[in-house]
């Protein structure tokens, strides 16, 4: 048996799921906006996010559970019923997963499972990895060879990070691990060595 560890309260992950089989997840540009619509609706108000990165077939999250004084109760009508029985984020993550499933199936007319059955997670707790994990997340459309540059890709959360905009992201949580925005740039600027968090990483 895959045995896959419960989320806790008050801890960081590294979230990562993909297309059953390797296939696509994503298949326009009102995909990845409608996954991150109910991701926000399902998960923000139990979990901080902060990076993520969509690519066609599997995503990246790095988040914060919080902890039940950390949750505001009034924003928990975003969930799969009107009042839950229990507050759960594993709960929330099969709903927000089986969401957007069902509405890709039902607009492209398949049927089948869209993603893996169970998402990996890993736990983060130090700072520096933290750090580079947001590195790691952000650099996936470079490694994959969908940009030249971090910063040149759309569905991530660089660009979240470095604007000024009113953002769901913990933008102050980033900043705190970077120091700067200036930093923030130049840490992203070339590759990183990725040995020191291999048990971090979740590859394809």
């Amino acid at each position: 048996m895959n045995y896959k560890p419960l989320l806790e309260a008050g801890k960081y992950y590294h979230i990562y799921n993909r297309g059953n089989n390797g296939q696509n997840i994503f298949f326009d540009h009102e995909n990845y906006t409608f996954f991150l619509n109910r991701y926000d609706q399902y998960l923000s108000p139990l979990c901080d996010t902060i990076a993520w990165v969509l690519l066609k077939n599997h995503f990246h999250l790095l988040i914060y559970v919080k902890t039940a004084e950390e949750i505001n109760i009034e924003k928990l009508h975003y969930t799969a019923t009107e009042k839950p029985k229990r507050i759960d984020i594993h709960l929330q993550f099969g709903h927000f997963f089986n969401s957007y499933a069902k509405a890709v199936n039902k607009r492209y007319n398949r049927t089948g499972s869209l993603l893996e059955k169970n998402f990996e997670r890993k736990e983060v707790s130090s700072p520096a990895y933290l750090k580079k994990l947001v590195h790691y997340i952000h650099f996936n459309p470079v490694k994959h060879g969908f940009s030249e540059y971090a910063w040149d890709y759309p569905w991530s959360s660089y660009k979240s990070i470095i604007s000024h905009s009113p953002t769901r992201l913990n933008r102050k949580f980033v900043y705190q691990l970077f120091k700067s925005e200036e930093y923030f740039r130049l840490y992203h600027a070339d590759h990183k060595d990725y040995s020191d968090i291999n048990e971090l990483i979740i590859e394809l």
